[in-house]
């Protein structure tokens, strides 16, 4: 249901259509359908890429682990941390690093990744606490571990 409206410049006359009001209304009110059933379920894919991501995360480092204590002969100490595998001990004369390409990453949450030497679930453990930072949880604040 389109208007039109007839304008007359000098002796040309034109015709000029456009959309109702209710055209218009009926139009939004679709988008907000589509937008409230598209919205929420792309919103929980980006909550699934980030544990992805970590997931990612954490396996990299693992392997950066890995090449340190082939390097050195052990993992490094609790008090290094994952900074041994960025920067050279000072005790370490076959440090052969860095075993990064760039720092040590944040979680996808921007939270320290968890390192425990002796691990109690293998030889070291690498952990996030997820989503809301804290121990335990379900769903996006589940920790994600390399165990």
């Amino acid at each position: 249901m389109q208007s039109s409206v007839r304008f007359t410049i000098g002796s040309r006359s034109v015709l000029v259509r456009g959309f109702t009001l209710l055209e218009l209304l009926v139009v939004m009110v679709i988008i907000g359908l589509l937008a409230g059933y598209v919205g929420p379920r792309y919103f929980a894919q980006v909550g699934k890429s980030e544990v992805k991501t970590a997931k990612a995360q954490i396996d990299a480092l693992e392997k950066a682990l890995d090449q340190y204590r082939l390097d050195i002969g052990h993992y490094p100490a609790m008090e290094l941390g994952l900074t041994a595998l960025v920067t050279r001990p000072a005790n370490e004369p076959r440090w052969d690093g860095p075993y990064l390409k760039k720092s040590v990453p944040l979680d996808p949450w921007g939270n320290a990744y968890q390192y425990r030497i002796p691990g109690e679930h293998g030889e070291f453990d690498l952990l996030s606490y997820g989503k809301d930072g804290q121990p335990g949880g379900s769903g996006e604040a589940a920790d994600i571990t390399n165990w």
